[in-house]
């Protein structure tokens, strides 16, 4: 679990500890809210517009109204009242009408991990919405510790793959095609994602639960784990972990935050 440093409720800055909403608010009480996670390299927020884009279209699908101008400068001033440590940046807006935004530190993300496989019927109501309703998601990844995985994948019942709860999912099959779930099989637009489809040949597509089984290499990639390879999917290990997917992956990452740094940097 992150670990807070700093909190912002509604703007005003102070210890997490006391940071405070109502507890009849219905993002606390209904999980009815949205929210973002933003990685920070240096203290800069990695693709920061594409993520409050990304919020905006989350409230909007939910028709959860929130004051934009107000949490960008929110943002702005929590980032420049100390010095940000080198781990996230939490955006939660609540249907009782807080916005709600921390910075944490991340605890490390192992080398590799073991994924198995849970069966989901995605939600036509919520796709692509990050929104607060977050139980579905943690409880796959506990049943998949039951069964001696650190993460879940999520299949639909028809057997396609879709993504795991809080990361993308990519895999080389036997003839050495990079392929990843497309957004219409019901998955969210990760931002981490584009950036690897933006740099790498990426076939796009709704594919079986064979195609990944029978993966040579594999890996998952979002905002904070980045790219971590996977070193077995139902307790059938992998050809390759860590190989050439995985490091044109990172490589591509990598060069998408330094050039983001730099522009921001010179801006």
């Amino acid at each position: 679990m992150a670990n807070a440093v700093l909190a912002s409720v509604d703007g005003r800055i102070g210890p997490p500890a006391e940071a405070t909403i109502s507890i009849l608010d219905e993002g606390l009480l209904r999980g009815d809210g949205a929210f973002e996670v933003i990685k920070l390299y240096g203290g800069h927020p990695f693709r920061l517009a594409a993520h409050v884009d990304r919020l905006g279209r989350s409230a909007a699908a939910i028709e959860l109204e929130f004051e934009r101008t107000a949490l960008e400068a929110e943002i702005e001033a929590l980032l420049e009242s100390g010095e940000a440590p080198e781990g996230c940046l939490r955006l939660v807006v609540t249907r009782g009408g807080r916005r709600v935004l921390t910075l944490e530190e991340l605890p490390p993300f192992a080398e590799s991990v073991a994924v198995a496989l849970v069966e989901l019927s995605p939600s036509e109501i919520l796709s692509g919405v990050k929104s607060l309703s977050y139980a579905a998601n943690m409880q796959a990844t506990r049943i998949a510790a039951r069964r001696g995985a650190g993460e879940a994948v999520y299949v639909r019942p028809d057997g396609i793959v879709l993504e795991a709860p809080t990361s993308s999912i990519f895999w080389v099959d036997a003839g050495g095609a990079l392929r990843t779930p497309a957004l219409d099989v019901g998955i969210l637009d990760s931002i981490t994602r584009d950036v690897i489809l933006d740099g790498l040949d990426v076939e796009e597509g709704a594919f079986g639960r064979d195609s990944l089984l029978g993966a040579r290499e594999a890996f998952l990639a979002s905002t904070n784990r980045e790219v971590q390879p996977v070193a077995a999917v139902d307790d059938a290990d992998l050809e390759v972990v860590g190989g050439q997917g995985a490091a044109e992956a990172k490589r591509v990452l990598a060069e998408a935050v330094q050039s983001e740094r730099v522009a921001s940097a010179t801006a």
